[in-house]
């Protein structure tokens, strides 16, 4: 198991005892999804919180309007994946968790979750900054699709995230930023041609 790697995402924001390690790794189960399979389908209740060891994945909603798919995070190496709401509330998710690839992950379920948390009481201030961060990101999203164009936007997600910008297709990328993929063709050849 990699557990290693979920164990140096740890610590990069507390530190653990050799003794809290043995434990954290005894909650841990390594899964892995094949390319278009579900971790999460919408109307589940999200049983697991994953950390991604390898490879891609997208959560989205289908956009019941258009019937398009609506991409709201991509989660990749050495990073989360949840539906925090139904995780933490255990009722049904209102999106979908899908592999772009074939991915790997590590799954705690719910109720060893909530009892590694009591063992390990440090590990609620690190789950609190994972969840600080992603709230971050989540409010700068919300501004930037209200301020910057799409044009912009599509820089600022090249420049911010690249190790998602170099495994995740163009249209997805397009889904995430609220935009055709072809307006994001257009901007390419633009700049290319600059």
């Amino acid at each position: 198991m990699r557990i290693s790697l979920l164990i140096k995402n740890i610590s990069k924001h507390i530190t653990l005892s050799p003794e809290e390690i043995s434990v954290v790794e005894t909650f841990w189960t390594e899964k892995t999804f094949e390319k278009d399979e579900y971790l999460l389908r919408n109307g589940d209740i999200c049983r697991f919180d994953s950390y991604v060891v390898s490879g891609v994945l997208k959560a989205f909603y289908i956009n019941s309007e258009n019937g398009n798919e609506e991409i709201i995070y991509f989660a990749v190496d050495d990073w989360w994946a949840t539906d925090i709401n139904s995780f933490s509330k255990q009722k049904p998710s209102m999106y979908n968790i899908q592999a772009v690839e074939k991915t790997t992950v590590l799954q705690i379920n719910y109720h060893s979750f909530q009892k590694l948390l009591k063992e390990i009481p440090s590990l609620e201030r690190f789950f609190r900054i994972i969840l600080e961060n992603y709230l971050g990101a989540l409010q700068k999203r919300i501004i930037d699709s209200k301020v910057y164009d799409a044009e912009y936007r599509y820089y600022d997600f090249l420049i911010t995230y690249p190790n998602i910008a170099s495994k995740v297709p163009q249209y997805l990328i397009a889904s995430y930023l609220g935009v055709s993929a072809e307006f994001i063709s257009r901007i390419r050849k633009k700049n290319k041609s600059s």
